[in-house]
C-alpha cells in the first residue's frame, strides 16, 4: 500500500529556498577553485619564480632565472634597453607564450590551455603603435567593439563608452576617425578601449615610445588619473625613466635578468649602473649631479617642481 506524506506549501518553499542557497553555494566554490568571472583577491596579482624562457628550443634563452612579485593595485614600472627582457616578459604574462622553466602565476595560477581566455580577459593591454589596435571606423565604435563582442547589452555598452572616454577626456570626439587624431590622442582612445572592459590589470608596452613629448605627457597624465579614481593594477614597460617617477615600483631588466626590483627613489642612487646598462638618467637627476660637483648641495630630487623649489630655497638663504 503506498503511503503519501502531506507537504505544507511553507515546507515545500523552505526546502526550495534551502536548496537554492546549496546550490548557490556549490556554483561559488566551483567558480573560486576554477578561478572564473571573480576578482583575485590575493596580494600577488603577478608572481614570477625562476623564469626562464627561449623562443625556440635550440635558441637562446632570453629570460634568466626571472623571479619578481607583482601586488594588487600597484603602478609597475618594467624598464630595460632594448633586448632587455622587458616586452618578452610582458607576452608571457598575456598568455602569447609559457615559460620554457620556472612559474608564472597570473591572478593566483599559472597559464593552461583551459584557463588561458579566461585570464586575458581580465587584462587589458595597449600596445606601441596605437594605429595597429584601431578597428573602428570612430572613435566610439572603437571603443565599442570589445564590448559588443563579449555580448554586453546595447545600453549598457553606451554607458561604458561614454564613462571610459570621459576618463581619458576623449568624450568630445565621439564621431571622429581614429586615424585622423595626434598621437596622444590616439593612445588615449586605445587606452578606454582597454579599461572599457573593467580589467584588474592594465599592460601598457611601450605605449608611449612613438609619442612627442606632449602626446606621452597626456597619456602618463590618463593613467595617473586613472590609478585614482580605480584599483587598476598597472604595469608600463619603458625605457624611458622619467615616467618611472609615477610608479610605486621598478623592475629593472638588463640581457634577460632581473637587475633588481624596488622604488623608483632607491633605483635612481643605482644612477651610474643605469647608464652603463645603456639607460638615460631623467634630466632633473643628471642636473642634481652636475650641481653637486659645483659642490651645490641639492638633494637627491626626482622632479622638476621639487628640483626647482629647492634650488629657490637656497638662492634665497644664501
Amino acid at each position: 500500500m503506498n503511503r503519501y506524506v502531506r507537504i505544507s506549501q511553507d515546507e515545500v518553499r523552505a526546502f526550495l529556498f534551502e536548496f537554492f542557497d546549496i546550490y548557490c553555494l556549490v556554483n561559488l566554490i566551483y567558480n573560486l577553485v576554477n578561478n572564473r568571472k571573480l576578482r583575485w583577491n590575493g596580494m600577488a596579482i603577478v608572481q614570477g619564480e625562476e623564469i626562464n624562457f627561449s623562443y625556440d628550443e635550440e635558441g637562446p634563452r632570453v629570460l634568466h632565472d626571472v623571479s619578481f612579485t607583482i601586488e594588487r593595485g600597484k603602478w609597475i614600472a618594467i624598464v630595460g634597453h632594448n633586448g632587455s627582457g622587458k616586452s618578452t616578459l610582458a607576452k608571457l604574462m598575456i598568455g602569447l607564450y609559457l615559460p620554457t622553466d620556472g612559474s608564472l602565476k597570473m591572478f593566483g595560477e599559472d597559464y593552461t590551455e583551459e584557463n588561458v581566455w579566461n585570464i586575458r580577459e581580465r587584462i587589458g593591454v595597449v600596445f606601441q603603435n596605437p594605429d595597429n589596435q584601431f578597428v573602428g571606423t570612430t572613435v566610439q565604435d572603437d571603443v565599442a567593439f570589445s564590448l559588443e563582442n563579449r555580448g554586453v547589452p546595447y545600453e549598457e555598452m553606451r554607458e561604458r563608452v561614454m564613462e571610459v572616454l570621459r576618463q581619458v577626456s576623449m568624450d568630445q570626439f565621439l564621431d571622429a576617425e581614429p586615424h585622423h587624431l595626434s598621437g596622444g590622442q590616439k593612445q588615449r582612445v586605445a587606452i578606454a578601449g582597454a579599461i572599457a572592459l573593467h580589467p584588474e590589470l592594465l599592460i601598457l608596452d611601450e605605449a608611449t615610445s612613438m609619442l612627442d613629448p606632449q602626446g606621452r605627457e597626456d597619456v602618463m597624465r590618463t593613467v595617473t588619473e586613472l590609478k585614482e579614481t580605480t584599483d587598476v593594477t598597472v604595469i608600463s614597460i619603458t625605457h624611458d625613466l622619467e615616467e618611472v617617477l609615477l610608479a610605486d615600483e621598478v623592475l629593472v631588466m638588463n640581457e634577460g635578468k632581473l637587475l633588481f626590483q624596488t622604488t623608483a627613489e632607491e633605483m635612481f642612487r643605482h644612477g651610474k649602473q643605469l647608464e652603463e646598462i645603456g639607460l638615460d638618467l631623467p634630466f632633473t637627476l643628471r642636473l642634481a649631479n652636475l650641481l653637486k660637483r659645483e659642490e651645490i648641495n641639492v638633494a637627491h630630487e626626482l622632479t622638476e617642481e621639487k628640483l626647482v623649489e629647492q634650488l629657490w630655497t637656497l638662492y634665497f638663504n644664501k
